[in-house]
């Protein structure tokens, strides 16, 4: 695969930053087990001292889905960071991978995942993404969305939005798209119009993890059945049992987004020439090269797959 030459501005954003990469991860969580992998695998690089997690904002419009994440980062022990969910939003149906772990109970009736918010008591998504920039450096953030871009076409609408984002964010990391075209990609189809106004407005540079990256690694059953056996309880295996019947290998198309977000330098992916990526109306994301563009999407090379996969396996089932 072509490896090319970064310019000098996109590598400003694109190479990885002095200290932990600060991370807002912005996620449908509970629409497919990727999400709560991803966020594990966030997780493990920030008790590696390789990431901060700033704050996760939620795309899916069901209260389980802001209370899963209240659990997973209270299992993981950061309970204090900031959640926030998307109101009138989209896949407002119930799933229980993150219903059942959120409603298991201990005989004495506590819960056996604790959390410290009440079911449906996140604040709305936006207002969380502008306190968290508003209190960071200038461009010293990286935002992974792996969910539907309604929460970040919202900031771009809101009041000082889209400034604020030109200030404070160094480079946005999108779990959308297919490379070539070749389906719509269920991210982004799901709310073209909020995918549209992201990735034609967005004012820093964007790297897509496209549909044919996550397809290609494959998470094990056998590694949530043996991997994460350090603990009796772990509610990212409670969801991935719960999503579909075991066992099953599943893509890992948020896990890749992440990854790459935290350690871009490191050799998983190559990336395309820069770029723009246009959503047109049926939800295809269509790619022109361009060396003025702020676009660019990840390429697996077949020699570092494995490598690659032992990567995610390895961040995913890291005891906290």
């Amino acid at each position: 695969m072509m490896r090319t030459v970064l310019t000098a501005a996109l590598c400003v954003s694109l190479c990885a930053a002095s200290g932990p990469v600060r991370v807002i991860f912005d996620t449908d969580m509970g629409n497919d087990v990727d999400d709560a992998l991803a966020l594990g695998i966030l997780h493990a690089l920030e008790t590696r001292g390789e990431a901060k997690l700033l704050a996760v904002t939620v795309t899916k419009d069901n209260p389980y889905a802001a209370e899963f994440v209240d659990v997973e980062d209270t299992f993981y022990k950061r309970g204090e960071i900031p959640i926030g969910i998307v109101k009138n939003g989209k896949t407002p149906n119930d799933n229980p991978m993150i219903r059942v772990p959120c409603e298991r109970r201990n005989p004495d009736g506590s819960y056996v995942y604790p959390r410290r918010m009440a079911l449906g008591a996140a604040p709305d998504a936006v207002t969380v993404l502008k306190q968290v920039l508003e209190h960071e450096a200038d461009a010293s953030v990286t935002i992974v969305q792996v969910g539907f871009g309604t929460n970040l076409a919202r900031l771009l609408e809101s009041q000082d939005g889209a400034s604020l984002i030109a200030r404070k964010v160094r480079l946005l990391v999108a779990m959308a798209g297919h490379f070539p075209p070749a389906q719509p990609e269920f991210n982004v189809v799901t709310d073209i119009p909020s995918a549209q106004k992201v990735f034609s407005e967005w004012p820093t540079p964007v790297v897509f993890s496209g549909f044919e990256i996550g397809e290609k690694l494959l998470f094990p059953a056998r590694s949530i059945e043996h991997d994460f056996s350090w603990v009796h309880d772990h509610p990212v295996v409670d969801a991935y049992r719960n999503y579909m019947p075991m066992p099953y290998d599943r893509p890992s198309w948020d896990l890749t987004a992440a990854l790459y977000a935290v350690r871009p330098d490191a050799g998983y992916f190559s990336l395309s020439p820069p770029g723009t990526v246009r959503v047109d109306d049926k939800g295809n994301t269509v790619f022109t090269a361009s060396a003025e563009g702020k676009h660019r999407y990840l390429i697996l090379d077949q020699a570092g797959k494995a490598r690659t996969l032992e990567a995610l396996i390895l961040l995913a089932s890291q005891p906290r």
